[in-house]
């Protein structure tokens, strides 16, 4: 047995047009700004599994610079990226996620982003089938720097694989 970690994190300034979407979840509150849809919280749990397989990064795989991704979903992104953990040997057996934001309130939605985030890391369930376990807390700036003056929202991931 092998195991591997990966660390994934990803930032964003409010700023896009149309509705906030965390963890595949779409929140009533203005956009942050990014080429895709910008969920913070997909694109660390992205880069954290890809990262713990030894794949290339999220924004090597889906670029900014590539018009066919603007404002696509994250969700998909970590779809596909679930489904190259599997082709390379892996499974993910766990996920655990921080989101730091002063605005929206996140305790609502944290059950919703876990279901959504768990699901689209279907691809790379171990082998029982059973799904992917997802943490997401929510942390506050406490008035501290961009984030605690509700400048954007910031997302940390640790994912554990296992082959």
């Amino acid at each position: 047995m092998s195991l591997r970690v990966g660390l994934g994190y990803d930032v964003h300034p409010f700023g896009g047009s149309g509705a906030l979407v965390l963890g595949g979840v779409t929140i009533d509150h203005p956009r942050l700004a990014g080429h895709s849809d910008a969920d913070v919280v997909a694109h660390a749990v992205t880069d954290a599994v890809l990262g713990a397989a030894g794949l290339p990064d999220l924004g090597t795989m889906f670029p900014a610079s590539d018009p066919q991704w603007k404002d696509a979903s994250s969700i998909r992104f970590l779809e596909v990226a679930a489904g190259r953990v599997a082709e390379s040997g892996w499974w993910v057996e766990n996920v655990d996620v921080v989101v730091t934001a002063e605005v929206p309130r996140l305790a609502p939605h944290l059950p919703a982003m876990a279901e959504h985030l768990s699901a689209a890391l279907h691809a790379a369930c171990g082998p029982g089938g059973d799904p992917v376990f997802v943490a997401v807390k929510p942390k506050r700036g406490e008035g501290i720097g961009a984030i605690g003056r509700s400048e954007g929202i910031a997302a940390w991931a640790v994912a554990l694989l296992q082959r």
